[in-house]
C-alpha cells in the first residue's frame, strides 16, 4: 500500500504568507460589499459605483416596497371593519281619521311689493360668493420609482373640486387627509387605486387640515402628473 509523501516544511506556506492572503481576502470581501451588496439590497452607496453599475436604484425600489408593504399593513390593522346597522322594526297601529270641516273666510288683498336696497358692500360679497373661491393647477413629472404628494389646506365640510392625469404611463395614488396635530400613525383615506391613467371628483373635507393625493410611478419611464383643483380652500402646497 503506497501512502502520499508528506509536503516538507519549505513546500507549506508561512505564517506571514497566510496572513498575507487572508488579508487580501477580507479586503476583497469589503470591497465587494460597498460596492455590489449594499447599493443592491439596501440602497446605500457611499462610493457611487453602486450607481453607476445601476445597483443602487435596485436597492431604492427594494426599499420602497418593503416601506409601501408596512404602510399598507398597518392601514389595514388600524382601519376598523365597518359593520352592517341593524334595523329594528315596530308595528305601528294606525290612528283614527277624523274629519273636520271649518268654514275659512276668503279674503282678497292686494300684494304689497317692498322696495329692496341692497349696500355696495353685500353686492360685492354676492358677486365674490356667485364664484369658485379658488382655483390653481400644479404639475409633477415623476420619474421610474419616485412618489411625491400634494396637499391642500381645507375647512371641515368645505369642499373642492378636482381633476388629475398622468401624462406617460400610468401610476399608484392614495388620496387622504391629516387633521391639524394628527397623532401618529393616523390615516383617514378618501380613495386610492393602482395602474390608474387619471382620476376626478369632489373632496369633501371631514375635518379641519391637510387633505390631498399621493402618486407612485412604478413603470419604465418618466411621467408627469398634471393636478387642477378648484374650490373652498386654504392654501395648496408639495409635501413631498
Amino acid at each position: 500500500m503506497y501512502n502520499a509523501n508528506k509536503p516538507s516544511a519549505q513546500d507549506l506556506p508561512s505564517t506571514g504568507q497566510l496572513l498575507k492572503s487572508t488579508i487580501i481576502a477580507i479586503g476583497i470581501a469589503a470591497v465587494i460589499l460597498v460596492t455590489a451588496i449594499l447599493p443592491g439590497e439596501y440602497g446605500i452607496d457611499p462610493t457611487g459605483a453602486g450607481r453607476l453599475l445601476g445597483l443602487t436604484q435596485m436597492g431604492d425600489i427594494k426599499n420602497q416596497l418593503a416601506e409601501e408593504e408596512a404602510a399598507e399593513q398597518q392601514v389595514a390593522v388600524n382601519t376598523p371593519p365597518v359593520l352592517a346597522p341593524v334595523l329594528e322594526v315596530k308595528a305601528v297601529q294606525p290612528e283614527p281619521i277624523v274629519a273636520k270641516v271649518v268654514a275659512i273666510p276668503v279674503v282678497k288683498a292686494k300684494p304689497v311689493i317692498e322696495p329692496t336696497v341692497t349696500t355696495v358692500a353685500e353686492q360685492v360679497v354676492a358677486a365674490v360668493s356667485a364664484e369658485p373661491v379658488r382655483s390653481d393647477v400644479m404639475t409633477i413629472k415623476l420619474t421610474p420609482g419616485q412618489g411625491a404628494e400634494i396637499k391642500l389646506e381645507i375647512l371641515k365640510g368645505k369642499t373642492v373640486k378636482f381633476h388629475w392625469t398622468g401624462n406617460g404611463g400610468k401610476v399608484n395614488f392614495d388620496t387622504h387627509g391629516d387633521p391639524y396635530g394628527a397623532p401618529r400613525d393616523f390615516y383617514h383615506g378618501y380613495g386610492k387605486g393602482r395602474g390608474v391613467l387619471s382620476d376626478e371628483g369632489e373632496l369633501v373635507a371631514a375635518f379641519d387640515g391637510k387633505h390631498g393625493w399621493f402618486w407612485r410611478n412604478r413603470s419604465k419611464q418618466d411621467v408627469t402628473v398634471t393636478l387642477r383643483v378648484e374650490g373652498d380652500y386654504i392654501a395648496i402646497k408639495r409635501v413631498i
